[in-house]
């Protein structure tokens, strides 16, 4: 088989690269290791507003709307964070990958389900995707090869292309919960899942119960949060319809391209590191991705110094919010339930929870860190926080 551009891995980022490389004119294939799109599902499912808007789906009642967040402090102390609109939407993954899939072969590109790359080579200047079909081996020749294959990218060990700089082990369930609001999810930050955070999830009667944590195994982290945590213990349900056992990175390798190679989503860490939300940094790049490999395909030139203009391009885009999120992830992490009690009484103040709600962005964290940080109220408060101990 012979292709112009080749994607691995048919979740939103590959799709929607393949999407753009098949619009911008290039021969574009899709191979996808499983046997259905959208499964295995690894994902919370809550994607903001912007991230429908970069998928270019529509919302219908498939959608459940969600207008803000209560963030619970490990004392038990819960603020309010409301949009005062729609903010983001909690959705059935496989339905989302499916439409994005199809949007894909709308637009000219082909699909191989049951298709896996095992590893790549360079031959005169194109690249050579050994894989498996149906488990019989056979061969792709491309000229760019695009990694959208997750954490483990196998695109980006074959072309030498670094990894993302921390991944942070994530377990959810689904079960029954009693939401005071199920328009609110509801967050949990604190040694209930060290160095990140926990989370229940509204979603057309039921709820998605996860945390991810940056050291240990999430599943038994999360044993402990449901059967031992002073609110989630005694909020949900008893069974259990639903285990997701998934992987979070955080921080982008050095460069995302390389000789006739382009990683795009998880595969390249183009993850929010404040929410582990990786749909719309990763559809944002995804386009830039499959665009800039069109381009490349048609000018003749694939090399690495033709395709770090996509590299150039998404950090512009994206680079200073993953940047300052990682940031924020990092100073987060090392907090303990004593100083986020704190942080918690700090913000729960109306002045400050009025500006998170008129300034607050899920893909945006700068717009409110910079508001907070020119406040002198919660800037002092912080500092006093930050110093206590």
């Amino acid at each position: 088989m012979d292709y112009e551009v080749v994607v691995v891995g048919a979740g939103p980022a590959g799709c929607l690269a393949a999407k753009y490389a098949a619009k911008n004119g290039a021969k574009t294939l899709i191979i996808e290791e499983h046997a259905s799109i959208g499964s295995p599902v690894q994902c919370a499912g809550l994607l903001s507003t912007n991230a429908i808007r970069e998928c270019e789906i529509a919302p219908d009642s498939k959608f459940h709307p969600i207008d803000g967040a209560f963030v619970y402090a490990p004392d038990g102390r819960r603020i309010c964070i409301s949009g005062g609109e729609v903010k983001a939407y909690v959705v059935d993954r496989r339905y989302i990958d499916r439409t994005l899939a199809l949007n894909a072969i709308r637009s000219g590109a082909d699909i191989l389900m049951r298709t896996r790359a095992v590893d790549m080579k360079i031959h005169k200047h194109r690249r050579i995707l050994y894989v498996t079909i149906e488990g019989e081996p056979d061969t792709i020749e491309a000229d760019v090869v695009i990694g959208a294959d997750g954490v483990q990218s196998r695109v980006a060990r074959s072309a030498g292309i670094g990894r993302p700089e921390t991944v942070l082990s994530g377990a959810q369930i689904e079960t029954i919960y009693d939401f005071d609001d199920a328009r609110f999810v509801e967050i949990f930050p604190g040694s209930c899942a060290p160095g990140f955070f926990a989370w229940a999830i509204p979603y057309q009667g039921s709820a998605r119960i996860g945390l991810a944590v940056r050291s240990g195994h999430a599943w038994d982290h999360l044993q402990r949060l449901l059967s031992r945590h002073r609110v989630v213990s005694q909020k949900r349900g008893a069974g259990i319809t639903d285990l997701v056992i998934g992987a979070i990175p955080i921080g982008v390798p050095r460069r995302t391209a390389s000789d006739g190679v382009l990683i795009t989503g998880d595969a390249a860490g183009q993850v929010k590191p404040t929410s582990g939300g990786g749909i719309y940094p990763g559809a944002v790049c995804a386009k830039i991705a499959g665009t800039v490999a069109a381009h490349a395909v048609m000018d003749g030139d694939t090399s690495a110094e033709r395709l770090s203009e996509y590299d150039k391009r998404w950090r512009a885009v994206i680079g200073r919010e993953l940047v300052i999120g990682k940031k924020i992830n990092e100073w987060m992490a090392h907090l303990d339930d004593y100083r986020i009690n704190r942080l918690i009484e700090v913000l729960d103040d109306d002045e400050l929870l009025d500006m998170i709600t008129r300034y607050g962005d899920m893909d945006h964290p700068s717009v409110v860190l910079r508001r907070l940080l020119m406040n002198r109220k919660s800037m002092g408060a912080f500092l006093k926080m930050v110093l206590a101990r």
